[in-house]
């Protein structure tokens, strides 16, 4: 179980990964010999030097708060047809509420209307922030969620379960994959 201290660290790590600072997620993730995550990196270490090389795009930006703010909402409950914390989340609600609040966009009422916005991304090109779609009735584009790097993804799965993360490569989700879809462009508008 994370502590908040642990989960806002595991949220930094997540933005280091993000934009290309791996060895300062490392450091973010190494424990204390009680088991707490800590931060040892100090101003005059290599890794501590190299923050803030570039600076992030606007989408960039946008995807970092899409991705902290879609991480915090782990553990809502699944609702169909829910769209906020309050009531609980369907897969397209979740993904939905996050963008509206996180890079205010607003997004279809479902995954197949999602899936027909922004720009398509092969598998082998996805990027934090895609949008991921599955076949999960039988129908195309019955499922979305949020990629968020190292064939993970983030999404509100079925009655039942809570928002978590899974794996694409899980033989459930690698076999209904249907595509991609980024919204950078969408963003600018």
């Amino acid at each position: 179980m994370f502590k908040s201290t642990d989960y806002i660290l595991a949220l930094f790590a997540c933005y280091c990964v993000l934009f290309g600072n791996v060895s300062m997620a490392q450091e973010v993730m190494s424990e204390n010999a009680a088991g707490i995550a800590i931060y040892s990196a100090d101003e005059s270490s290599e890794s501590a030097q190299t923050i803030n090389v570039a600076q992030p795009s606007n989408w960039q930006n946008k995807v970092q708060e899409v991705l902290i703010n879609a991480l915090s909402l782990t553990g809502i409950q699944y609702k169909y047809g829910g769209s906020s914390p309050a009531t609980g989340f369907d897969c397209s609600g979740f993904v939905r509420y996050v963008f509206h609040n996180a890079a205010n966009l607003t997004l279809p009422p479902t995954a197949r209307a999602i899936a027909q916005i922004g720009k398509s991304v092969k598998k082998n090109e996805l990027q934090p922030g895609d949008l991921v779609f599955f076949n999960t009735l039988k129908k195309a584009f019955s499922h979305v969620g949020i990629y968020i790097g190292d064939n993970k993804f983030i999404h509100a799965p079925s009655t039942g379960k809570n928002v978590q993360v899974d794996s694409m490569q899980n033989s459930y989700w690698a076999s209904r994959f249907e595509g991609a879809q980024r919204l950078d462009n969408e963003a600018e508008k």
